[in-house]
């Protein structure tokens, strides 16, 4: 005998369906990627210092970052399930012509780098002698849709362009400045100690269609002289933007009050005259730093501060432009409750 449908036997097919749906929706990722807030962490134990003393005032230095993943189907419909994300596309993140894993290895290289500085910036405001020399620009990575694709490698050095000596990223963004998206620029450039000239034609900027790039990822080329090595154990977390906390805690470690019985979270890329920089993802890591509970947030000067007010729901934040200046806003704050 044929069975009838009923409403009940259709009301639990639809929730069947629905169920299903929503699984599909749940587990199958997307192209997007979501950027989530990541609780601060501290950097005690982190950071080995040789000679470090203990801290037992209460306070702490902390770093903070984020969570990089791909969106489930229903976190792209919906990226507010996740409290605190950001929805952005592949290439907001990686930029045209790279891998995932060029561009992972690129801020893995970015997060060494910001650790020596850190230490040469710590050390020399501990008084030790700290030796700083720029060589040129190296190039982090080579964009695959770009005239330098195949003639620039990683770790190649810029320096020279249009026949002037170039030592750092502002001196080479000096020379591209004058010129127009085509035209050729004469480099030199220097590979496992021999020195190339090459000619490349410049492409266009992704972000500025007015703006004339080389196609590379630039870094400087440092060679930094300190008197003792420090460790650092972050595991696999990639990019510049810890190089502030990484100064403080190696000053905290050497036995210099600096978070003052504060729980301290900071934020920001330090360059070796001990400038701070601007980074990425600042919604995010203000809200990984109020979920931390840290009574102070440092964060660069400028856009990154104004972005961080949005989102500090109480959180005290201290914008700074160095690392002189987040140390003596730490040392004025008023004693710790």
């Amino acid at each position: 005998m044929r069975k009838s449908v009923t409403p009940v036997r259709l009301a639990v097919g639809g929730v069947v369906l629905l169920v299903l749906a929503f699984a599909l929706l749940m587990t199958t990722t997307s192209s997007a990627y979501l950027i989530v807030p990541d609780r601060a962490h501290p950097l005690a134990g982190l950071v080995r210092v040789p000679g470090e003393k203990p801290d037992s005032d209460g306070g702490g230095i902390y770093y903070v970052d984020v969570v990089e993943r791909k969106a489930t189907l229903l976190e792209r419909i919906f990226p507010s399930l996740r409290s605190g994300s950001t929805l952005v596309q592949h290439n907001q993140i990686t930029p045209p012509g790279v891998t995932d894993p060029q561009r992972i290895q690129a801020d893995r290289l970015a997060m060494q780098f910001s650790q020596q500085i850190a230490s040469a910036v710590a050390l020399y405001a501990l008084g030790y002698k700290v030796a700083i020399h720029q060589d040129g620009v190296r190039v982090a990575l080579v964009y695959r849709n770009t005239h330098a694709y195949g003639t620039l490698r990683p770790g190649d050095v810029i320096v020279a362009a249009d026949g002037k000596h170039v030592r750092s990223t502002t001196e080479l963004r000096g020379v591209l400045i004058h010129h127009k998206v085509g035209d050729v620029v004469s480099i030199a450039f220097v590979r496992d100690g021999k020195r190339h000239n090459v000619r490349i034609a410049t492409s266009q900027d992704p972000a500025d269609s007015k703006r004339a790039i080389l196609g590379f990822q630039p870094q400087p080329a440092l060679r930094i002289q300190v008197p003792f090595k420090i460790k650092f154990d972050l595991g696999n977390v990639g990019g510049p933007s810890a190089g502030l906390a990484f100064a403080l805690q190696i000053l905290e470690a050497r036995g210099r009050d600096v978070d003052h019985g504060y729980r301290v979270a900071a934020t920001g890329e330090i360059t070796a005259d001990g400038s701070v920089g601007p980074i990425g993802g600042i919604k995010q890591k203000t809200i990984g730093a109020r979920r931390a509970h840290a009574d102070v947030f440092l964060v660069p000067a400028g856009e990154n501060y104004v972005e961080a007010r949005k989102y500090a729901h109480g959180l005290r934040l201290i914008p700074v432009k160095s690392f002189q200046q987040a140390l003596h806003a730490l040392a004025t704050l008023p004693p710790k409750s």
